[in-house]
């Protein structure tokens, strides 16, 4: 439904040009068609257990970079293109910190990160050859792709319907639990308004409910 809603909506676009700037027609039928009710959105994410089979299982692959490449999903929140895309020159490992620029509203963030990830970063060996983080294997620069290693790490570690782009919603729920507001939380994943982030409200309120609960007790 969500898709179809899209579509609809840059055909009325379409549609309005030819009425308002070109007067070639003189109304938009795409305004008479009710849009589909849609989902609420994905909220799948990792529990701990399964954070650690993936990560085990991601650790073991043939691919030398399923590890850090989960790691910062699960660090930065970038979408799947905006990870396996990153550029060198788009990277700080002093600061802990990289800036995605091919992000999907068209907006540049720039996005901190720590711990495990940095770390394993900070050991990769750079190539000379080509700018990109993740190159790819016959095409140095076009990125590689890790959809077909995921899967066979997913699968391993015996999880269920869960694909990559759910580490970004893993990433969300992560900090919503830890008591980000709705507001950190769009900022963080590049969202201009909270609509996309309502999803995640439940988290966080839960979190205040329980804040509010300890200040009483005490």
């Amino acid at each position: 439904n969500a898709s179809v809603n899209r579509y609809l909506s840059a055909l009325s676009k379409v549609y309005t040009v030819c009425v308002e700037e070109w007067f070639v027609l003189e109304n938009n039928p795409v305004r008479r068609i009710p849009k589909l009710e849609e989902p609420k959105g994905r909220t799948r994410f990792l529990v701990n257990e399964e954070r650690h089979s993936l990560l085990s299982e991601c650790r073991k692959s043939s691919n030398g970079d399923l590890f850090l490449v989960v790691m910062l999903a699960l660090s930065t929140g970038g979408r799947e293109m905006e990870i396996w895309g990153l550029k060198w020159g788009d990277v700080d490992l002093k600061k802990g910190s990289v800036i995605f620029r091919d992000t999907k509203n068209g907006d540049t963030r720039r996005v901190a990160f720590s711990g495990h990830a940095l770390t394993e970063f900070r050991s990769k060996v750079r190539r000379i050859d080509t700018d990109l983080v993740f190159p790819g294997r016959r095409d140095k620069h076009k990125p590689l792709s890790f959809r077909k290693p995921f899967e066979s790490a997913v699968s391993a570690a015996g999880l269920k319907d869960f694909r990559f782009h759910d580490l970004r919603h893993t990433f969300a729920s992560y900090m919503a639990m830890d008591g980000a507001t709705l507001r950190d939380i769009a900022d963080s994943l590049g969202h201009r308004t909270l609509n996309m982030v309502m999803r995640y409200s439940h988290l966080t309120e839960e979190h205040s409910s329980n804040v509010m609960k300890g200040m009483n007790q005490r």
